[in-house]
């Protein structure tokens, strides 16, 4: 069967790009010729799929969309605990959630989180093939087998880190912080100690094959990605990032939908740079970033400095955000991390959506400024995008009229007193 890449090639709108057209508010032809043109992914392993998965696009010419991370350690969590954060991630509005468990059960914990997940569900399958061993004793056979394995359990998109190159490992020699995703140091290592290249790049067309057996979309990795300021847009990040660009190419040609993935951490004035860069090098592939992190200091408010990255990344043009939650460089999140992470994101991703004018971004906000104009608090705490915090926040305090908030009482409530003005205004006009 083929791919939704394949299939929107040869002209057919397939049903999930319908719902994708529903949902975004566009004709379902003009998501076609997005996939097609590789700028928009649809991630819907057909496993998946048949069950309960709600297909979603990634692409520029629709809504931005957010990522929550989730997943056991070997020290913290478990099954029953990372359901439980995948339920907070679903209720605050993740569009998608990856599983990065590298602790427990991983079978077990994954098919589960794959059977309660209405939205699609990624993994790195890295993770899952060092469990119990060292880096070293990893095998082209261990890659091959374990993606096969997760993709025939329905997962939608992999991480594979098969960008960064042994040729590229002297560049991150001169970082402040070198390599700091899991992924790349594990697979530095693996090349070091055998002297070779990258075995994710070596079994790339391999894995093309059981991608798009079952549409698993690939979500190439940044495994040279900057984990501080100091080391945002270097050598060994744009070398990677051409290298991601010649696999996207490469999966295409194999009928494999691609996301890219980008930094990190970055200063405010080089994420337009970092953007536009990466669209021109993957040729407008959906831009998938973490963050990005304007500032290191902030250890415990990390959500923020992501969120004023991910505005701006959105803007410039990332297509899909992953959430950083106020525990990023602390610890593994909580369930209230996940819910602040999610919207934060959440926030950015909105914003940038109605900076770029995008259809119905602003009519939110719009239909939300009316009901705080006619103090119709029922109305305004619905449209809030955590009704739940906000509903909280309001009733803390009981009023016993509904015409003004306890910000400024009633007698200086400057809505209050608008309205009333305009209700005099309009009764003058009315009579004379």
């Amino acid at each position: 069967m083929s791919t939704q890449l394949q299939q929107a090639r040869e002209g057919k709108v397939t049903e999930p790009m319908r719902r994708v057209a529903q949902r975004e508010g566009v004709e379902a032809d003009f998501v076609r010729a997005e996939v097609a043109a590789g700028k928009m992914v649809i991630p819907a392993n057909r496993i998946h799929l048949e069950h309960q998965l709600k297909p979603i696009g990634i692409g520029r010419a629709i809504t931005t969309k957010i990522n929550a991370n989730i997943g056991a350690s070997p020290l913290s969590s478990d099954e029953s605990g990372e359901l439980h954060k995948l339920e907070t991630a679903l209720q605050y509005g993740a569009d998608t959630v990856m599983d990065l468990s590298t602790g427990g059960d991983l079978d077990r914990c994954r098919s589960t989180l794959i059977e309660h997940s209405t939205v699609p569900l990624g993994t790195v399958p890295l993770y899952e093939m060092i469990i119990g061993r060292p880096i070293e004793e990893l095998t082209y056979d261990d890659i091959i087998q374990t993606c096969r394995k997760q993709a025939a359990q329905g997962v939608d998109f992999f991480t594979i880190h098969a960008g960064v190159l042994k040729e590229h490992l002297p560049l991150a020699e001169k970082r402040l912080a070198g390599i700091v995703s899991r992924g790349g140091s594990l697979l530095a290592g693996w090349m070091l100690h055998h002297h070779k290249e990258n075995p994710m790049f070596e079994v790339f067309d391999e894995l093309c094959a059981i991608l798009s057996e079952y549409d698993v979309a690939f979500s190439l990795g940044d495994g040279l990605r900057p984990g501080c300021l100091a080391d945002a847009t270097d050598e060994a990040q744009i070398a990677e990032l051409r290298t991601i660009g010649e696999l996207t190419q490469r999966a295409w040609e194999k009928g494999c939908q691609v996301i890219v993935e980008g930094p990190g951490h970055v200063p405010f004035d080089q994420i337009e740079r970092n953007m536009k860069m990466q669209e021109e090098i993957c040729q407008g592939a959906p831009f998938y970033v973490l963050g990005p992190l304007v500032t290191d200091v902030a250890p415990g408010y990390d959500h923020i400095t992501s969120a004023i990255g991910g505005t701006a990344a959105a803007y410039y043009g990332a297509s899909f955000l992953c959430y950083v939650t106020p525990r990023e460089h602390l610890g593994l999140p909580n369930d209230d991390d996940v819910r602040q992470g999610v919207i934060a994101s959440r926030i950015a991703a909105h914003a940038a959506d109605v900076a770029r004018g995008l259809t119905n971004a602003r009519k939110w906000d719009d239909e939300l400024s009316v009901a705080r104009a006619n103090l119709d608090w029922q109305r305004h705490l619905k449209l809030a995008m955590d009704p739940v915090t906000a509903r909280k926040m309001h009733d803390e305090k009981k009023l016993e009229d509904t015409d003004h908030c306890t910000m400024c009482g009633k007698e200086w409530c400057s809505v209050r007193l608008t309205k009333s003005l305009k209700e005099s205004i309009s009764a003058r006009s009315s009579i004379g």
